[in-house]
């Protein structure tokens, strides 16, 4: 599958500006703490991808807003980004909004996907080096699969076939919650607590045997389709091997998706950890509630686009807010956004302004502090409303805005 065109980040060296020196550092959901990451020359880092029967609300956006950030400091450190990401082109989400429809489930597939790269690409978030649907993978997953029941870590229900969380002893380690905790979450978040056969409530689906109407795919468990959790596990695995840096996603990803996909990947290969830190970002709100696709509350990047906004100024809106911090989006949000970027654009438009050296040094600071954009925009409001003569200055925070914070000015 492919991705979307990336822009061009400047290098901040080019433009006569300090190299960074201080690392990223990054809350770890497994470890409930902000700790430095450390990539040796390449930095690796998988980002859960959309279902694609909607797309693309501000929740999502918030979401690779986020990681994109993290790929900007590590590329403005002199880091290479390995950088993959999935999308989940057949799942149970998927196929209902197309019987609901009558339209084809690869068609719809295929246009939500193409609307989500034309959203990622106005909002200027750099693209992964590989996209990967689930329906591609599936040679992977049926690999996988293989492996944990080779490890005895597999078993059917009716055909299904499922993972044994009783097989990996670190499970509850990436999202440190209870059984009590995890139970209802299971049961939201596409899990199926109640089925009998199950040898426990939470074991996870691997892959569901074919029903009647919906697509399948021959497998040496029959035919059938791919389970959420392990889609991710096989993509990451062949794409970025283990133990890589980071992986993201929203927040209510932490269980079961991430939870399970570590469970799978570190069982079938018998090695640890799937990923150094698992990093989500939090939920955007609407009238009250986090904006989802099954409450309908949502805000969409394209409906957006199409009425005028400027991509800029939505980026602008979702930096104002730590990626940490639940939030609710109002149409003050973007009017702010639109007030904060016509200053920018006329202070980078000056024909001169105080140094940049220092706000290069502020924005990087904040930002290498677990992704402070809120403080980052802060430093440059600061530096826009001050005065100055160095007549290099103003192209130089463009240049800081365009590679930092990805906001063209």
């Amino acid at each position: 599958m492919r991705s979307w065109p990336a822009s061009e980040v400047p290098s901040l060296s080019d433009a006569g500006l300090p190299a960074a020196t201080r690392p990223l550092s990054l809350h770890d959901t497994g470890t409930g703490t902000a700790r430095p990451t450390s990539p040796d020359g390449t930095a690796r880092m998988y980002v859960c991808g959309i279902t694609p029967y909607d797309a693309t609300h501000l929740g999502h956006a918030n979401t690779y807003l986020s990681f994109d950030l993290v790929n900007r400091v590590w590329q403005d450190l002199g880091l290479r980004v390995h950088y993959v990401q999935n999308a989940t082109d057949v799942d149970d989400p998927l196929l209902e909004r197309a019987r609901d429809t009558g339209e084809d489930w690869r068609a719809l597939a295929d246009r939500e996907i193409q609307l989500f790269r034309d959203d990622m690409t106005a909002l200027r978030v750099l693209p992964p080096d590989q996209y990967i649907g689930a329906v591609e993978a599936i040679p992977l997953i049926i690999e996988m699969i293989e492996k944990l029941r080779g490890r005895d870590a597999a078993y059917e229900v009716g055909g299904d076939v499922y993972f044994p969380i009783a097989s990996d002893p670190a499970f509850g380690q990436v999202s440190r919650l209870s059984r009590e905790e995890m139970a209802p979450l299971f049961a939201d978040r596409g899990g199926d607590p109640d089925r009998p056969g199950k040898r426990d409530p939470l074991d996870a689906l691997l892959w569901m045997a074919k029903r009647p109407g919906e697509p399948g795919w021959e497998s040496p468990f029959g035919e059938g389709r791919p389970g959420w959790h392990v889609e991710c596990s096989a993509i990451s695995i062949e794409y970025l091997g283990m133990a890589f840096d980071v992986e993201g996603g929203g927040s209510d990803l932490a269980f079961p998706h991430h939870e399970m996909g570590a469970s799978h990947a570190q069982v079938a290969t018998g090695e640890r950890p799937h990923a150094h830190a698992y990093v989500h970002a939090c939920m955007v709100g609407l009238d009250g509630e986090k904006m989802s696709k099954s409450r309908g509350n949502l805000v969409f990047v394209s409906k957006l686009r199409e009425a005028g906004v400027d991509p800029m100024a939505i980026r602008m809106a979702l930096l104002a807010h730590h990626y940490r911090s639940d939030w609710e989006w109002t149409p003050a949000a973007l009017d702010e956004a639109n007030a904060r970027l016509g200053r920018w654009r006329a202070a980078a438009a000056r024909p001169s302004g105080p140094p940049a050296a220092p706000l290069a040094a502020a924005v990087r600071d904040r930002l290498a502090g677990d992704l402070d954009a809120p403080g980052a925009l802060a430093a440059f409001d600061a530096w826009a409303a001050a005065a100055g003569t160095d007549e290099a200055a103003p192209a130089q925070a463009r240049a800081i805005a365009d590679a930092l914070l990805g906001v063209a000015l």
